[in-house]
C-alpha cells in the first residue's frame, strides 16, 4: 500500500508539467516524504545557511534542514563578485543540482525559492518545485537536522536583535554581551572604515605578538600575556562575546583564542561584516573603547584543550593511532611548491600530516569550507573531502595551517558541526619549520 500511495503522489506531481514556467508547483509534506530518498529528486534549502545550520529564522518553529537537503542560498544571488555566475554554476555541479533531476526548492519566506528558481530557469532547468518548510518544522513527527553547536556562528539578524537588548534564540541567559571587531593592524586598516555599531577593535597582534628577532613569526602569546590582554579589553569568563571582521579568518582566530583563555560563550558573525551589509544593516565609523576589568573570574587558560602545543603535537604524531594532524593549507603549500607567506621562505610539510584542504587562493583562501558569501559551507561537503583523504573523525583532529588563522576557522566549523575531540596546532607550519630540531618533508605525497 505504501508503494501505491507513493506512486499516486508522484503522478500528481508530474501532471503539473504543462503549467506556466513562472510558477512553482507547491508540494506538501507527504509529497516530500514520497520523494525524499528518490535519486531522481533533490531537495534544496534556499534559505540563509544559518537557517540550514539550525537557527529558527523567518518564523519557523524548529531550526535546521530536511535530511538529505543541500543548501543553495538565494542570498548568494545578491553578491557583487567577479565571475559569480561561474562560481554558482560550479556549486550547482558540486551539489548535484542538475537539470536532469527534479529539484524541490524550499524556503520559509515565499521569496528565496522563487529567486533560486529564476536563476535555475536561466540555465534551462525545468523540473522545479516549491515547498514551504514551515509546515515541516511545525510537525514534530518529521525529523529536522541541525548542527549540534549551531549557535556558535550567528546570523546578522540575531546579532542585531541581541545588541538591541532583546533575547533572541540561545541568548536568553546572556547577561553581558560584547561585540568586537578583529583585524590585523591598527584601527585604520579595517575598523575605522566601518564596523558593527558599538563594537570595539582588537588588533590580532595583541594575541599573537610578532617575535622581536629573526625569523619573524606571529605565534600565540603566553598565558600571562593573554591574561593581561583579557583584563585590558574587559573580557571575563561569563561574558557573551560576538566577534566580527571584514575578513572572517581574523574573527575566528580571535574567537578561538578567547575560548582558549576561558570565555565560555564566544560567537562569530557568520560571513563577517559583509553579511551585516547584505542583511541591509548599516555599519558605523565611530570609535569605541573597551572597559578594562581587574578580574577575569577564572583561570587562564581556562580551556587549554583548544590548543595543541608543539610537544603535544609531536607526541600525537608519534602515536600509532588515534591522532591526526590535518594540514589546512593549499595543495601547493602541502607539497612544498610554495611557503604560502611572503615573510616565510621555508617550504614543505610536517611529517605525518594529512592534507585536509583549505582554499586555492593562498593564505586567505578557504573556498573548500566557505559558501560564496563567506559563510560556513555545509558540513557534509567538507566531511566528504576528509573521508576521501582518509581523515578519521573518531581520532583526535589537530588542525594546522601556516600560522593558525585558517585552522581556527576550520576548527570552529568542525565544532559547530559537533565534533568533540578537536584542537588547533597553533604554531603551524611556520612555528614547526623554524624549529631546527623538527623534521620536514617535501615532494608530492599520495593524495
Amino acid at each position: 500500500m505504501k508503494k501505491i500511495a507513493t506512486m499516486v503522489l508522484l503522478l500528481s506531481i508530474f501532471t503539473f508539467a504543462g503549467q506556466s514556467r513562472a510558477e512553482l508547483k507547491m508540494l506538501d509534506s507527504q509529497e516530500i516524504i514520497a520523494i525524499q530518498n528518490n535519486p531522481d529528486w533533490l531537495i534544496v534549502d534556499t534559505r540563509l545557511s544559518d537557517a540550514f545550520n539550525g537557527w529558527k529564522l523567518d518564523g519557523v518553529e524548529r531550526g535546521g534542514h530536511i535530511e538529505g537537503a543541500v543548501n543553495f542560498s538565494a542570498n548568494w544571488l545578491h553578491l557583487k563578485k567577479k565571475n559569480l555566475k561561474e562560481e554558482l554554476l560550479e556549486i550547482l555541479k558540486a551539489k548535484g543540482i542538475s537539470p536532469d533531476r527534479h529539484i524541490v526548492l524550499y524556503d520559509a519566506n515565499g521569496l528565496d525559492a522563487k529567486a533560486v528558481a529564476g536563476f535555475l530557469r536561466e540555465e534551462n532547468y525545468s523540473r522545479l518545485y516549491g515547498y514551504d518548510i514551515r509546515g515541516w518544522a511545525a510537525d514534530t513527527n518529521l525529523a529536522m537536522q541541525r548542527y549540534k553547536n549551531y549557535q556558535r556562528i550567528v546570523p546578522a539578524v540575531i546579532v542585531r536583535a541581541a545588541l538591541a537588548g532583546k533575547s533572541p534564540e540561545t541568548f536568553t541567559g546572556s547577561k553581558k554581551i560584547k561585540v568586537v571587531e578583529a583585524s590585523w593592524g591598527e584601527e585604520k586598516t579595517s575598523y575605522s572604515k566601518g564596523h558593527i555599531p558599538g563594537a570595539f577593535h582588537v588588533n590580532t597582534d595583541r594575541i599573537e605578538p610578532p617575535t622581536t628577532s629573526e625569523p619573524v613569526m606571529w605565534l600565540l602569546a603566553d598565558s600571562p600575556t593573554l591574561k593581561r590582554f583579557a583584563l585590558e579589553f574587559g573580557f571575563q569568563k561569563d561574558d557573551t562575546i560576538i566577534v566580527a571582521s571584514q575578513e572572517p579568518m581574523a574573527a575566528y582566530r580571535l574567537a578561538t583564542v578567547l575560548r582558549y583563555i576561558g570565555v565560555d560563550d564566544v560567537r562569530v558573525l557568520n560571513g563577517g561584516t559583509d553579511s551585516w551589509l547584505l542583511a541591509g544593516y548599516p555599519l558605523e565609523t565611530e570609535s569605541h573603547s573597551p572597559r578594562p576589568v581587574t578580574d577575569f573570574a577564572g583561570i587562564v587558560p581556562g580551556n587549554s584543550d583548544i590548543m595543541d602545543s608543539m610537544s603535544e603535537t609531536k607526541a600525537g604524531l608519534d602515536r600509532a593511532q588515534g591522532f591526526t594532524l590535518v594540514d589546512n593549507r593549499t595543495w601547493q603549500e602541502h607539497i612544498g611548491e610554495t611557503s604560502g607567506y611572503s615573510y616565510h621562505k621555508k617550504r614543505g610539510r610536517i611529517p605525518g600530516a594529512i592534507f585536509g584542504y583549505a582554499g586555492t587562493s593562498g593564505a586567505y583562501g578557504l573556498e573548500y569550507y566557505r559558501n560564496p558569501d563567506k559563510t560556513m559551507r555545509s558540513a557534509d561537503e567538507f566531511l566528504a573531502l576528509w573521508q576521501e583523504q582518509g581523515i578519521n573523525t573518531n581520532n583526535h583532529l589537530s588542525f594546522m595551517c601556516g600560522s593558525g588563522w585558517r585552522a581556527a576557522e576550520i576548527y570552529y566549523y568542525a565544532d559547530v558541526y559537533g565534533l568533540r575531540d578537536i584542537a588547533i596546532f597553533s604554531d603551524g607550519w611556520i612555528g614547526w619549520s623554524n624549529d631546527e630540531k623538527n623534521l620536514t618533508e617535501t615532494g608530492i605525497p599520495t593524495r
